[in-house]
C-alpha cells in the first residue's frame, strides 16, 4: 500500500475525525428482547449477591459479571479437498469479585501479574433468566469463598515480605457506562466456504515437494454482556472473519520452510475475491520453490529494512508488551520503560499510538478494534510515544504509580482475568522518505559500515518476547521472506533467519521510515489469553540488527516421491 506524505496527512485528519465523530454520536440504543432478559438476570443476581454478602465479615466491594456468546463457523480445506466443516455456539461466564478495599484486595497476591481465575464457566445459550441466575448464584458463591481465602493470604504476605516498590492501589474507579449494540447473528453459508477451501488449496496439490497446504475460514461473532456493581450495563456484538492460507516445504538440509498469508474483515464480504486469493496462492507456491534452494544466512549484525508488516510485529513484540501497565507493577518483570516516561526513546519524527476505537487504517481493517474492554471501560486512543518521547502506558483498572486510571485496555480471553493488553498499535512517522530513498539510505549504510550486504525483511509469521527479570529481556521476530541487499542494489532471497535483540539497543538504532503503511492482523497470546490485535507501520531502516540461524530439523525429506506429481 503506497501512501504519499499528503495521503498520510489526510489519514491523520481522518483518524482525528473518526474519533471526534465517535465521541459525538449517540452510544445508547434500546435493548433487544434477548439482551433485556440476559442483562436483567445478571443485574438481579448482582443486586441479590451484594445485599446477601453484606452480612459477611468481608463483603465484596466490587462484583462484575461478563457473559460471552461465541457463534463460530470453521471450515478447512487441504490439497483441494475438504478437511473440516463445523459450526458451534457457546456462552461463558467470567466473574470478577473483590474483597478488601481498592487499596488492598484479594488480587494483590499476584503482585501485579493479574488476579486468579476459576476458569471458563459454561452458561446456557438460551436466554432463560432462572437458569442463568442459578449459574450466577452458584459460581458467585464459589468465587466469594475463593476471594476471602486469597485476601487472608494477601494480608499475611504484605506483613512478612519486602514492601512492593509500586505502592499504588489494586483497583481503580471507572465511570458507569450503558451501551447496547445491535445483536448480530451468524449468517455464513458454509457450503460456499467449503467450495472456496477446496478451490484455494487445489493448486498446491500439483507439487510433490509441498508437504502441507491448508486454507482455513474462521467466522466468529462475539457478543458480550457485562454488568458491574458500579452500575455499568453493556452489550457489545463484534464479528471477526479470518481467512488463513498456510503451506510448507522442506529444504534438502532438513530446514522446514513455511509460508503464511492471512486476511481479516469485520464482514465476510470484506475478504478478498477468489481471483485475489488464488493469485496469492500462486505466489506462495513460487516462494516455497525459491526458498528450497535459497542460501542460508549466517549470524549477522548490520543494517536492515523491515517492511511495514515486519515492522508492525517488531514494534508489537519489542515495545508493545513492555508498555502494558501491569508489567510496570509486577516485581518479576524487567520494567524496561517504567522510569523512562518523559524521556526520548525513539527518533523525534516517530510517534506510537494504541487506538482500539479505529476500525480501519487506510484500506486495511484493524482486528484490534473494540468499543469497551473486558472491565466495562470505554475504548480510548492512547498516545504512547509523542515525537520520540514516551508519554503513556496501556492501562487496565489495575493502577500503577503515576497512572491511576484505566484507559480502556483491560482485555482477556474468556476464562482469564483481564490485564493491560495491546489493541491497534500504529507507528506514525513525520517527514517520511520514499521507499526508493529508504533503500538508498540502506545501501549508503552498508557502504559506511563496510558490510558486504544488508537485509530486507519482507514478510514474517509472528514473534515472541521475554519481559521477565529472570530471563534475557529479549525478542525474537520470525521472518519468512528475507532478502540480501547488496551495495549495487541487487536483491537475493535467503532463508534460515531469525531477527533477535534487546529492546533498548534495537530502538536506539532506528533511523528512518518511508511513506508506505502496512498492517499485520493477528492474535496475541499472553497472561490473559489470546486477544485479536493489529500492528501498522511504514517500512523502517535500522542501522544495526542481529540475526541468528533458524532452528533446523534433522528429519530428511520424504524418501518416496509423492504419489501425484
Amino acid at each position: 500500500m503506497e501512501n504519499s506524505p499528503e495521503d498520510l496527512t489526510a489519514l491523520r485528519v481522518l483518524i482525528t475525525f473518526t474519533i471526534a465523530l465517535a465521541l459525538t454520536a449517540p452510544a445508547l440504543r434500546a435493548q433487544d428482547a434477548e439482551t433485556a432478559k440476559i442483562l436483567g438476570a445478571m443485574k438481579a443476581e448482582l443486586a441479590r449477591s451484594q445485599t446477601a454478602f453484606k452480612t459477611q465479615s468481608s463483603p465484596p466491594y466490587f462484583i462484575s459479571y461478563e457473559i460471552t456468546d461465541d457463534q463460530v463457523v470453521n471450515v478447512t480445506g487441504t490439497f483441494g479437498k475438504l478437511e473440516t466443516s463445523a459450526q458451534s455456539r457457546s456462552r461463558q461466564l467470567d466473574i470478577d469479585l473483590r474483597v478488601g478495599s481498592p487499596h488492598l484486595d484479594n488480587t494483590h497476591g499476584a503482585r501485579g501479574d493479574g488476579p486468579d481465575s476459576i476458569g471458563p464457566l459454561q452458561v446456557p445459550i438460551e436466554a432463560d433468566p432462572d437458569a442463568l441466575r442459578s449459574v450466577l448464584w452458584y459460581y458467585t458463591d464459589l468465587k466469594y469463598k475463593q476471594a476471602v481465602e486469597q485476601l487472608a493470604a494477601v494480608t499475611t504476605e504484605v506483613q512478612v515480605k519486602v514492601a512492593q516498590e509500586d505502592k499504588s492501589d489494586d483497583f481503580s474507579s471507572a465511570p458507569a457506562a450503558k451501551h447496547y449494540d445491535d445483536l448480530r447473528v451468524m449468517r455464513v453459508d458454509r457450503k460456499v466456504w467449503e467450495d472456496k477451501a477446496r478451490k484455494y488449496t487445489a493448486p498446491f496439490a500439483r507439487f510433490g515437494n509441498i508437504y502441507s497446504a491448508t486454507a482455513t475460514f474462521l467466522g466468529d461473532i462475539e457478543t458480550r454482556w457485562y454488568v458491574n456493581s458500579d452500575g455499568s450495563e453493556i452489550e457489545v456484538s463484534r464479528p471477526f472473519y479470518h481467512l488463513y492460507l498456510s503451506a510448507q516445504t522442506k529444504a534438502d538440509d532438513g530446514m522446514d520452510l513455511p509460508r503464511y498469508e492471512s486476511f481479516y474483515s469485520a464482514e465476510p464480504e470484506g475478504l478478498p475475491s477468489d481471483e485475489a486469493v488464488l493469485k496469492v496462492a500462486d505466489q506462495m507456491i513460487k516462494d516455497l520453490q525459491a526458498l528450497r534452494v535459497a542460501p542460508i544466512v549466517d549470524p549477522y549484525t548490520g543494517p536492515a529494512i523491515l517492511s511495514g508488516r515486519a515492522s508492525g510485529v517488531f514494534f508489537h513484540e519489542v515495545f508493545g508488551h513492555r508498555i502494558e501497565g501491569h508489567r510496570q507493577k509486577g516485581e518479576n518483570e524487567g520494567q524496561t520503560f517504567k522510569k523512562m516516561v518523559g524521556e526520548k526513546i525513539l527518533p523525534a519524527n516517530f510517534s506510537v499510538v494504541s487506538d482500539p476505537t479505529l476500525p480501519r487504517l487506510g484500506k486495511d481493517e484493524l482486528a484490534g478494534s473494540y468499543d469497551f474492554d473486558n472491565e466495562g471501560v470505554a475504548a480510548r486512543k492512547v498516545i504512547v510515544v509523542d515525537h520520540g518521547i514516551l508519554k503513556n502506558f496501556l492501562m487496565s483498572r489495575s493502577p500503577i504509580e503515576g497512572f491511576p486510571n484505566s484507559n480502556g485496555h483491560g482485555r482477556r480471553q474468556q476464562g482469564n482475568a483481564p490485564v493491560a493488553r495491546q489493541s491497534n498499535l500504529i507507528v506514525v512517522v513525520d517527514h517520511p522518505v520514499s521507499r526508493a530513498e529508504l533503500k538508498q539510505r540502506l545501501i549508503d549504510e552498508i557502504k559506511r559500515q563496510n558490510q558486504k550486504f544488508g537485509l530486507y525483511f519482507e514478510d514474517i509469521q509472528g514473534g515472541f518476547t521475554l519481559t521477565s527479570r529472570f530471563t534475557p529481556n529479549a525478542f525474537n521476530v520470525l521472518p519468512i521472506m528475507v532478502y540480501r541487499i547488496y551495495p549495487d542494489g541487487r536483491e537475493e532471497l535467503v532463508r534460515g533467519v531469525n531477527l533477535i535483540g534487546t529492546p533498548l539497543t534495537a530502538f536506539s538504532k532506528i533511523e528512518a521510515g518511508d511513506d508506505a503503511v502496512a498492517t499485520f492482523n493477528g492474535v496475541c497470546g499472553a497472561e490473559s489469553g489470546s486477544v485479536p490485535v493489529a500492528a501498522s507501520s511504514p517500512d523502517i531502516l535500522i542501522s544495526q540488527i542481529e540475526v541468528q540461524k533458524k532452528e533446523k530439523s534433522t528429519a530428511r525429506a520424504p524418501i518416496l516421491a509423492a504419489p501425484i506429481q
